[in-house]
């Protein structure tokens, strides 16, 4: 049977990957840029983590990369850059990774991700502190637990301003612990908010910040705190999308680390690890045509330009770790195949299984993923009954990134934490949910 005229053009410039392959094809496509954004279809994808860390390698080894940042909480993350440090008290990766205790813990508490961290610690040991490459979190959930930070940043440094700060901070009391009841009085009741005080305890704590590691720790922690109260204060408001309140902080934050790894006079070369719905260029999606939303890898381009080298990955079928509710069990579950008319089935219809597509340029297999296609998004939460409408979107694929890698057959994720339903799944037969 004669292939499709797109089936072929893909075929042609897919460059295959071989198991174990060290991503010469892809590092070769990179080049210079200097920040990589590494994307993945789902929160709990075992390939997904793994190629991103052995991508990740080649570039802190070859390239001269100096931290990767993750979606995941700055506290978090920190006490993971410790760790790879060889400067925390934490004996082993899964320790340094305890401190990922919100949902989704298997996101970060996995077993790729301790692996990935054993092989930084090892690469960093020996080193000076310039030429050590750090582990860092963009993201912004983190508001007690940064608070947290920033007061015992200050007990130790500025006695006098932590006094302050504990007056200031002490707005939230009131709402408890779960940020969302602070977000729902204050967005949606009229509450009195703690703008003002977090607004001005960042600009105090910036007025007495030395250079020293800890300091730009703790200013992290405070401008994660004055981000995470408008974040959780507007979530509730129709007018303003929290999403991209989300996103420019993650982009404000990537850009601050730039500043901090740049002190020294060399290039700051940083790698992401975000789901592609954060790395691919929103402006080629529905949601920011549509709904006017922005994203990571869209700042991240509009400012530097081919200097960002946003990478996308897709997956044909296969199983993933994901919940089917908000803060619900984790289960192992089954990825239906990929529905006709998206990108990830003309990606499985090329045969080929493993392989990286470069998309900048004007070939063939450019204008057929520039064309308006499904892509399908899993996050942490997993709804097969209802897949079309919980996990597809319209994109052009070669608009939202410079190369995809599509991995066309994905196992789950492996959870550090013991969870006795995702393992009873995982030991069950190959059919195990829909077979007989």
């Amino acid at each position: 049977m004669t292939l499709r005229a797109d089936i072929q053009a893909l075929r042609a410039a897919a460059l295959p990957l071989s198991q174990g392959d060290d991503h010469a094809a892809l590092l070769g496509l990179v080049g210079d840029a200097r920040i990589v954004l590494l994307g993945e279809a789902s929160h709990g994808t075992h390939e997904f983590y793994r190629e991103r860390a052995r991508i990740t390698q080649r570039l802190i080894a070859e390239r001269g990369f100096r931290a990767v940042a993750v979606e995941g909480d700055w506290p978090d993350a920190y006490r993971v850059d410790r760790y790879v440090r060889g400067k925390s008290a934490d004996a082993s990766a899964p320790e340094a990774l305890a401190g990922f205790r919100r949902f989704p813990t298997w996101m970060w508490r996995n077993t790729d991700v301790a692996g990935f961290s054993d092989w930084l610690r090892a690469a960093n040991a020996g080193r000076a502190d310039a030429l050590q490459c750090g582990f860092y979190g963009l993201d912004m959930y983190s508001l007690h637990a940064s608070i947290e930070k920033v007061l015992a940043y200050l007990a130790r440094e500025h006695p006098a301003l932590a006094a302050l700060a504990r007056e200031r901070y002490a707005c939230f009391d009131r709402f408890g612990q779960d940020s969302q009841v602070y977000g729902m009085m204050t967005g949606l009741r009229g509450a009195e908010d703690c703008e003002e005080a977090v607004v001005a305890m960042l600009v105090d704590l910036r007025a007495n910040l030395g250079e020293a590691e800890a300091a730009f720790d703790a200013e992290q922690n405070a401008r994660l705190v004055r981000n995470a109260e408008s974040y959780y204060r507007r979530m509730y408001m129709r007018n303003v999308s929290s999403w991209n309140l989300r996103d420019t902080h993650m982009a404000e934050t990537l850009q601050a680390l730039e500043r901090h790894l740049a002190r020294d006079g060399a290039a700051a070369k940083v790698v992401v690890w975000a789901h592609n719905s954060h790395v691919g260029d929103a402006r080629a999606t529905e949601m920011g045509r549509h709904r006017g939303e922005l994203n990571l890898g869209q700042l991240v381009r509009e400012r530097l330009g081919d200097d960002a080298f946003l990478v996308g990955f897709t997956t044909h079928a296969g199983t993933v770790t994901a919940a089917s509710d908000w803060d619900a069990e984790v289960e192992h579950k089954r990825v239906r195949p990929s529905l006709p008319g998206s990108v990830e089935r003309l990606l499985h219809d090329t045969g080929i299984g493993r392989f990286v597509l470069p998309l900048r340029g004007d070939g063939a297999h450019v204008q057929v993923l520039r064309e308006t296609l499904l892509e399908r998004a899993i996050g942490v939460i997993y709804r097969p009954e209802t897949e079309r409408q919980s996990h597809y979107f319209d994109a052009e694929p070669a608009r939202q990134f410079d190369a995809l890698v599509h991995l066309d057959e994905t196992h789950a994720v492996r959870p550090l934490d013991r969870h006795a339903a995702w393992h009873a799944a995982a030991d069950a037969p190959e059919t195990y949910p829909f077979g007989t």
